[in-house]
């Protein structure tokens, strides 16, 4: 490797040349939809031969926020991982998130597998066309929309102290509650497209994509979840 080539990994994407962040756009999505299929398959192959279901009940058997405790030490350690220079590690960090995420979606789509099947695919398919406009949006306006950073952090403090409180209370988080935390997917997805866009170095394609996924499954939880309740 030239000491051209070596210095262009690290550059970030907004300062390639055309060709350059072409092919580093390229790799991220194919990343992202490869993680997508492998979460989809992994899902499949789960509750066909029932093991989906007997994790969602010993799941739901479980404080909720223990769940959710070990399913943040998870992803922090798998955005750790994927944030490396090796690309190994960059591919083990993105394969622990996605089983990360397969272990957490397990309860609700055993519930909607068995009260309504239909939603799940209306649910994926508002999912990914609302992810295919949102990216567009960056892509022709090529605006910077990193100053969504502090919204996303003080929405995500925000729900995380809601959903505690329901925990603790019983209270339940409704349909509003599901819309809002769409609306902070939505946003997740066009701060993290602007960043992957102008800031990302040509070499973390596999970060960014799991960025990507990240964002995605949120907003796909939601959706679901809002769908659900009609």
């Amino acid at each position: 490797m030239t000491v051209q080539e070596l210095n262009r990994r690290y550059i970030p994407a907004g300062q390639l040349d055309a060709e350059s962040r072409g092919a580093f756009l390229a790799k991220t999505y194919l990343t992202l939809f490869g993680a997508i299929v492998a979460f989809t398959v992994l899902e499949t192959v789960l509750f066909v031969s029932g093991l989906g279901y007997e994790l969602a009940a010993r799941l739901i058997s479980v404080n909720w926020l223990l769940v959710l405790g070990i399913f943040m030490v998870l992803s922090w350690m798998a955005r750790r991982v994927a944030a490396g220079q090796s690309l190994a590690g960059q591919y083990a960090g993105l394969g622990l998130y996605i089983l990360a995420y397969s272990v957490i979606f397990t309860p609700m789509l055993a519930v909607a597998s068995l009260s309504s099947p239909s939603v799940l695919m209306s649910a994926a398919v508002v999912t990914l066309v609302g992810f295919a406009a949102l990216t567009a949006i960056v892509f022709v306006t090529r605006k910077d929309f990193s100053a969504l950073r502090g919204f996303l952090a003080f929405g995500g403090i925000l729900a995380l102290i809601l959903i505690v409180l329901s925990v603790f209370t019983g209270i339940e988080l409704g349909p509003i509650f599901s819309v809002g935390m769409i609306a902070l997917a939505g946003a997740s997805i066009l701060h993290d497209t602007s960043r992957i866009l102008n800031d990302y170095p040509a070499d973390r394609y596999v970060s960014a994509a799991l960025e990507l996924f990240a964002s995605v499954a949120l907003l796909f939880w939601y959706v679901l979840r809002l769908f659900m309740r009609r």
